[in-house]
This record gives structure tokens, C-alpha cells and sequence, in this order.
């Protein structure tokens, strides 16, 4: 197959694969979506040009005829209608998102998705880079992965144009988390409010949180019927993971559960706690004792980090939170947030004195008299 302007020549090698003769680079031709298309492999080695002729052909067979001229626009709303099943946190961040993400494009909605390349994301992500902290950022990087996955799945395209934009490294937070006594002075103080009508409700969610080592979901999903004295056991729904999952009752948190049922909050089919959130109470107490701004979060992390003081394992501890990694997540974040525990540890290794120890210096064999450094006995001239 010669050329007329060219100094060389392709030259058919294999199936679907051309050499040109005066550079040695290879060529795939194949058709795709019934057109012969000449596409360069960018190599002279043939073992890796038919290698890469394959994945083309394979992602040219990946891609839907009728759906690989869809536009920006209606992947938009594909994936508008697709998160409307997340619960609505989620749901309010991406949507959120999804209006600046139209408002800010700057290659209009209309191109076709398969126009859409990585340069052009990488540029969307550059414009809202300095107002926004890593973890919202990272935010942004994630919606429009799940944008072009949408894409990669129905079709339209073989490969996401954002699969390769990494997420950026957040800063280790820090994460102000109470000790025990601090915990339950904050207890005692939200529950000693004589003038607020919500005092005593709040305060039993906040103590429950810290006690059991749940969140707010958690224990917004708890009811009645999931606590069951008998097996003692408490039946828990982690809306993180969708995972069901069960903690003991522990022995500190007993006393209180009997209470909560003496009082009649613990009916099959209705919810124990009264209140969803104990936000506002919570800021209230750590104000009046001076303590720094604990949230919510902080008493599953003030739970963790006693279990890790007294010796539970990471193990355990990850199946009391619904965790399935063993332990791992568990490790990595909470250990460090304190030190006592290792502290105690380090203080087992105390050096035992040995009487049969050899002395100082370095002993020749064969020769009772010890050597310096430099290896002569010691008193020896030079």
C-alpha cells in the first residue's frame, strides 16, 4: 500500500497491523462503527504495537454505536437522576457540585462526552483549586470520576478521561477528642440544665454515643426491638456501608439501657432516642466547662481511644464500629490520639541487670585482659 508523497511505504505485517517501512512504526487498522480507521501504535517493537492493536480494538468493541454520540448535557442528567437514591447529605453535596460543575464548564454542555478529554477536567478542577480545601477538592475530583464512570458503563465511551486525576493528600487533621472524665462531665453538665426541656433527652443520646461507640445515624436508626437484654446484644445500621452489624451490651453501657426501659423508650417499632441530634446541647456544655469544641464524632472517638487504652485489640475493636478491614482503619487513625497505653508497655521493658554480663571493651580470645576500641590490651604502650 504505497504512498505518493510519503518517503516510505505501509506494509502489511499481520492482521490488522501495517509497518511503515521508513520509520519502522506500526499501525493498527480495523473499523470501528463501520469506518476504516488508521490509527499510529507508537511503536517499533512489534510485540508491544500488537499488544496495543488489541486493547484498541477491544475498546473500540466497548463502545454502544447509538450511545457514542451523547452529549455532555445529557450525562449530566443521567447522573442527576442516578444520585437521587443516596441518602440526602450525599445527595445535597453532589448536586451541589453538579450546579457549579454546569455553571463553570468551559467547553459548553453540548460537545459530545467522547470530546471531553483530561486536560479539559484537569483545567475545570484548576479554576476552584485555591478556594477550596483539600477535602472539598477531593470532592470535586470525585464527582467528576463518577461522572465519566456513568459514561464508561453505558457505553458512550471505553475509558474515563478522569480516571487518572489523582486526589489530593489532606493534612493529618486534628481531632480534638475528651478523655473519660471529660466525657462524662459533659454528660452531667447537659443533663443538669434545669431550664432546658431538651436537657435530659440530649443528654441520654450523648451519653449512649460515647458509651456505646456509635454515631448519630447509628443511634437515629436504633429502636426498641434491636436491643435485646437477653443475648445481650444491640443490632446496629451503619448507613456508611448499608451494613447491619452487632455490638455487645457492655457492662458501662447496661445501667443505662435498663433506665431508658424503665421509662418506656424502649418499645418494638419506635425509635429510643427523642432527639436526632445532639449537636447545639453538645456545643452548650463544651462552652460552659471550657473544653474544646467536641462534636458528635469526638465521642466515638473518645470511646475508641478508651478501648485502646485498656488493651482491647484493633480487631475488636473495627467489629464494634461495622468495620470489615480487621482492624486496619482502626489502626492507622486511632492509635496515635494517645500515648498512655504505650507508655504503660515501654515501661515493661526495664533492662535486668546481668552479673555474668562481660565487661566493657572487647574481649581476644584466648586472653583474659580486656581491648580498648582500638584493639590493644588495656595499659600497653603505643
Amino acid at each position: 500500500m504505497a504512498s505518493h508523497s510519503r518517503a516510505g511505504e505501509f506494509r502489511k505485517v499481520g492482521e490488522n497491523l501495517y509497518r511503515y517501512s521508513s520509520n519502522g512504526i506500526y499501525y493498527g487498522v480495523f473499523r470501528d462503527k463501520g469506518k476504516l480507521k488508521w490509527k499510529s501504535l507508537k511503536t517499533t517493537d512489534r510485540a508491544i504495537a500488537k499488544r496495543r492493536l488489541t486493547e484498541d480494538i477491544e475498546k473500540a468493541r466497548r463502545i454502544d454505536p447509538a450511545a457514542s454520540r451523547m452529549s455532555l448535557s445529557k450525562l449530566l442528567d443521567l447522573y442527576e437522576e442516578q444520585i437521587k437514591s443516596l441518602d440526602k447529605k450525599t445527595c445535597d453535596t453532589r448536586s451541589s457540585i453538579l450546579k457549579v460543575f454546569k455553571a463553570t464548564w468551559m467547553h459548553g454542555l453540548e460537545i459530545q462526552v467522547s470530546d471531553a478529554n483530561q486536560a479539559q477536567l484537569e483545567g475545570w478542577i484548576a479554576q476552584h483549586r485555591q478556594r477550596l480545601r483539600k477535602s472539598s477538592l477531593n470532592e470535586y475530583i470525585r464527582f467528576i470520576r463518577q461522572l465519566f464512570e456513568i459514561a464508561v458503563k453505558s457505553r458512550v465511551i471505553s475509558d474515563s478521561p478522569a480516571a487518572a486525576i489523582k486526589q489530593e493528600k489532606r493534612e493529618t487533621p486534628i481531632r480534638d477528642t475528651p478523655d473519660w472524665d471529660q466525657f462524662h462531665a459533659i454528660v452531667q453538665e447537659i443533663r443538669s440544665q434545669p431550664f432546658n426541656a431538651e436537657a435530659e433527652n440530649t443528654a441520654d443520646l450523648v451519653e449512649f454515643m460515647g458509651l456505646a461507640g456509635v454515631g448519630i445515624a447509628e443511634a437515629d436508626n436504633l429502636e426498641g426491638h434491636h436491643i435485646n437484654f437477653e443475648t445481650n446484644q444491640i443490632r446496629l445500621y451503619r448507613q456508611k456501608t448499608e451494613t447491619g452489624y452487632t455490638i455487645p451490651i457492655f457492662p458501662q453501657l447496661r445501667p443505662l439501657l435498663e433506665r431508658l426501659k424503665g421509662n418506656g423508650q424502649m418499645k418494638s417499632g419506635q425509635r429510643v432516642f427523642k432527639i436526632k441530634d445532639p449537636k447545639r446541647g453538645l456545643k452548650a456544655a463544651t462552652i460552659r466547662l471550657q473544653f474544646p469544641p467536641y462534636s458528635s464524632r469526638a465521642l466515638r472517638r473518645c470511646f475508641i481511644t478508651r478501648c485502646i487504652e485498656l488493651g482491647v485489640d484493633f480487631k475488636t475493636v473495627a467489629s464494634w464500629q461495622g468495620h470489615r478491614d480487621g482492624g486496619v482503619l482502626i489502626a492507622k487513625t486511632y492509635s496515635h490520639l494517645r500515648s498512655e497505653h504505650s507508655d504503660n508497655m515501654a515501661k515493661k521493658l526495664v533492662e535486668t541487670a546481668n552479673p555474668s554480663a562481660e565487661p566493657t571493651g572487647v574481649m581476644n580470645a584466648g586472653t583474659s585482659k580486656p581491648r580498648d576500641s582500638s584493639g590493644k590490651e588495656d595499659g600497653s604502650q603505643a
